[in-house]
């Protein structure tokens, strides 16, 4: 038990942690190098060695916390998260799951960990989630409605494009993107229905302008309580310090005044 708490206490010191947060980055860059077809033709054999010491060093890294915490370690979402990715990197590539080994680069997201920013955001946009539900599912209301109509409307003169319900959803979500919208789609449907825009329009106004910025809206809320969630709990902390210390004064002041009571 004392050997198993003294490799807990090890690995919550803070140079370890910032040096295994040094290593995943480090691993991060040579995986992105082993996407270079020059640097691999030059220096392929030492980026092959040194992903597999960065590897290595995640091994090490898992089996000591299982050794120090126990099924403990199995309790905690990053824990978990590194598990999976450290397991998933030692699957075989003869196996033909190969593709699965690139995922190593999604440790690079522990980072967010030790990063109160970069967790805020993560915890805000976690929090939006629900909210967000209940916007796509209004979304996906409007895009099937939209869908229908314009397969209804423009099906006939440009299949490519709203032949069917598949390519007119994808159509109107480009549309809805605002990319290449106008002269791409909507002026060369106009020139066969003049009266187009009456469809167009309304809808680049419900979708772009107003269900996308509820979705904006509810992650900038969410980030916002995080936000204040975070300080309030900095604050009671701060608040329970201050009153423990006014609680051990006050104790050293009664045991002074009983002293002199008694002489």
């Amino acid at each position: 038990m004392m050997a198993r708490a003294a490799v807990g206490e090890w690995l919550d010191r803070p140079w370890v942690r910032t040096a295994i947060i040094g290593v995943i980055l480090f691993n991060a860059v040579i995986l992105g190098l082993e996407t270079s077809s020059p640097v691999m033709a030059r220096a392929g054999e030492l980026i092959l060695l040194l992903d597999a010491i960065c590897l290595a060093i995640f091994v090490a890294e898992i089996a000591a916390k299982i050794y120090a915490h126990g099924l403990r370690f199995f309790r905690n979402g990053w824990n978990l998260f590194d598990f999976i990715i450290v397991g998933i990197a030692l699957v075989p590539t003869a196996q033909g799951l190969s593709v699965l080994r690139a995922l190593r680069i999604l440790r690079v997201l522990r980072v967010i960990s030790v990063a109160p920013s970069l967790r805020r955001v993560v915890e805000g946009f976690i929090t939006a989630l629900p909210g967000m539900g209940s916007v796509f599912l209004l979304m996906a209301i409007i895009f099937y409605i939209g869908a229908v109509m314009a397969t209804k409307l423009f099906g006939a003169a440009f299949p490519d494009w709203f032949g069917d319900l598949g390519n007119s959803a994808y159509t109107l979500f480009q549309i809805m993107t605002l990319e290449s919208w106008s002269m791409g789609i909507v002026r060369p449907v106009m020139e066969a229905f003049p009266y187009a825009w009456l469809f167009f329009v309304p809808f680049i106004m419900v979708t772009t302008f107003a269900v996308v910025n509820l979705l904006v809206g509810l992650i900038v809320n969410s980030m916002q309580d995080a936000h204040s969630a975070e300080d309030n709990l900095k604050t009671d902390a701060y608040r329970d310090e201050v009153l423990a210390r006014l609680t051990a004064i006050e104790a050293r002041l009664s045991s002074v005044d009983d002293t002199s009571v008694r002489r």
